[in-house]
């Protein structure tokens, strides 16, 4: 029986420690003047510019919810691709790619069609936006 208290306390501290090093606190770090736009190479033929991730750090989300099975924009998706539209409006040289994504549930296929719907859906608002078609791609996984 103490054995068995023992264990279990065990057992207990190990999953607190876990959880609560799940949720450390993040720190901020202020974004200085990203006009002067430094290019980095990330990996291959990738290249992001510092500005573009410190836009994306500043509050503008970089993702885009929806409902199980749908792909209709809602109120908070499409306020994002607003202020995400804004930005593309004013560098008229970053190309984007729009990731539609689902979860476990369904059959491959379906999934990739219901993504592909998806983050045609997130295109089709950002054109209405005078974001020309040329500078997104789309893709599902």
């Amino acid at each position: 029986m103490v054995l068995r208290n023992s264990i279990r306390s065990v057992l207990l501290v190990i999953m607190a420690t876990i959880i609560l090093s799940a949720c450390a606190t993040k720190t901020t770090k202020k974004v200085g003047d990203y006009k002067k736009s430094k290019v980095s190479q990330i990996s291959g033929d990738t290249y992001v510019a510092e500005e573009t991730v410190k836009f994306l750090a500043t509050g503008v989300p970089d993702r885009v919810f929806f409902a199980t099975n749908k792909s209709i924009l809602t109120t908070a998706s499409r306020d994002t691709l607003r202020k995400q539209a804004a930005w593309l409006r004013e560098n008229k040289n970053i190309n984007v790619t729009v990731e539609g994504h689902c979860d476990e549930r369904g059959t491959r296929e379906y999934n990739l069609a219901l993504g592909e719907r998806r983050a045609n859906a997130a295109k089709d608002y950002l054109m209405t936006y005078g974001i020309s078609g040329n500078r997104i791609s789309v893709i599902s996984y």
